[in-house]
């Protein structure tokens, strides 16, 4: 039995199986690469779903981690600590808000967004209590709480945990119509990722984003955009809401914040909107910890530049237009997305996107899966187009094999 086969043997015996992971086993990584245990390398096409986009092991990122690991690391929110005041204030300027409310993963995030949504929606708006409403967009993915899978439209998100939390309405993704219909006078938000990424990178129609920024303004609820995903370069712009000239009212952020090296996530908003809270109202003990907004810092400060957005802007549109390449030959049915950001639906006489993924795989090449017939590509900001044209390449090999 190899090294691969004992750890995968090890991990599936002693842990839960809510993941099925590749064959591969990780040992090392740096930039778009990663070695596994036998010493194969592989080009990371996926970064941990983006919240690898500066790359592993990022130099700036490790010695911001590594200087605050011998200073101070966690106070929990009982104390202020000296790194805290900075990331407030660098994350709103970047997201030209007022507050910041810092988490830890992006699930945290969303369940934050809800709940500052409704007490808005209570003491701002004067819904009553326990009436307010969320609208939310078919396929969505938000995280997998209990609360946020009870607005789920996926079976498998579903099945077996209700009963679910009531106070959410869900339209047809990209239509406006169907949006202004559900808005009534106990909505208090509507929540939407600005690209969808699980169900397979989904980009809008033109002009949707800039209809529900208009809808939700002239029928005072707040628009939360969820960049988890597609925010902080990714799509070639610092969020992808920037595509369409649109700022939300609030913006729930992660990922890409802690750089791959720890859990960082917030919600930025305005001081209406999050000065709802009282103490003792919401909190973490995590949230916003000395290590966490240390790394956020250096993050904030690779994106103030600008250069990440440019670079990403650029491969990406080399991306899509090698992808373009392959939709008609009979192998690929349509490829969407936006940055360094695709999906790609395999057409099913050429196998299945975990089938595809596998193969890529053999070829040194780590992708994902998504709903069956798509494989999502997202790289690492930082690669370089001789490598991401050499990942292309392993691609259209798998398809024409």
């Amino acid at each position: 039995m190899t090294s691969t086969e004992r750890s995968i043997a090890a991990a599936e015996a002693h842990s839960a199986h809510n993941y099925h992971p590749l064959p591969v086993v990780v040992a090392t990584a740096e930039g778009a690469w990663m070695t596994d245990v036998e010493g194969r390398r592989y080009l990371d096409m996926l970064a941990g779903y983006s919240a690898l986009n500066f790359g592993h092991g990022n130099r700036r990122l490790l010695d911001a981690a590594k200087a605050q690991l011998e200073r101070v690391t966690l106070t929990s929110r009982a104390f202020h600590h000296d790194r805290f005041a900075e990331f407030c204030t660098r994350l709103a300027e970047l997201c030209g808000m007022e507050l910041v409310l810092p988490m830890n993963t992006g699930a945290e995030a969303v369940e934050t967004a809800v709940k500052t949504a409704r007490k808005w929606g209570s003491d701002i708006k004067g819904v009553p209590d326990g009436r307010a409403k969320i609208i939310v967009a078919d396929n969505n993915f938000h995280g997998r709480t209990t609360t946020i899978v009870s607005f789920s439209t996926d079976p498998e998100a579903r099945a077996g945990f209700g009963p679910f939390t009531p106070g959410f309405e869900s339209v047809p993704y990209g239509d406006l119509a169907a949006m202004a219909a559900a808005l009534d006078d106990t909505t208090v938000a509507v929540l939407l990722e600005p690209i969808q990424g699980e169900a397979g990178v989904l980009v809008p129609p033109p002009g949707y984003l800039a209809g529900v920024r208009e809808l939700t303004r002239s029928r005072n609820v707040l628009f939360i955009a969820d960049e988890i995903q597609s925010g902080l370069g990714r799509t070639g712009r610092t969020f992808a809401c920037e595509h369409e000239g649109v700022v939300p009212d609030m913006y729930v952020l992660g990922k890409a914040l802690g750089g791959g090296v720890v859990p960082v996530s917030a919600v930025v908003s305005s001081r209406e909107v999050l000065g709802v809270f009282a103490p003792g109202e919401h909190g973490s003990t995590f949230g916003g910890n000395p290590l966490a907004c240390a790394v956020a810092l250096e993050v904030l400060a690779m994106l103030r530049t600008g250069e990440l957005q440019q670079q990403a802007g650029e491969l990406g549109e080399h991306l899509h237009s090698e992808l373009g390449l392959l939709v008609g030959g009979g192998a690929v049915d349509a490829v969407r997305g936006r940055g360094l950001w695709a999906g790609v639906d395999i057409n099913p006489s050429r196998g299945t996107g975990r089938d595809v993924s596998e193969q890529l795989m053999e070829r040194g090449v780590l992708v994902k899966d998504t709903h069956g017939a798509t494989i999502r590509l997202a790289p690492p900001l930082v690669i370089s187009k001789e490598d991401l044209d050499w990942g292309l390449a392993q691609l259209r090999g798998v398809l024409e094999a």
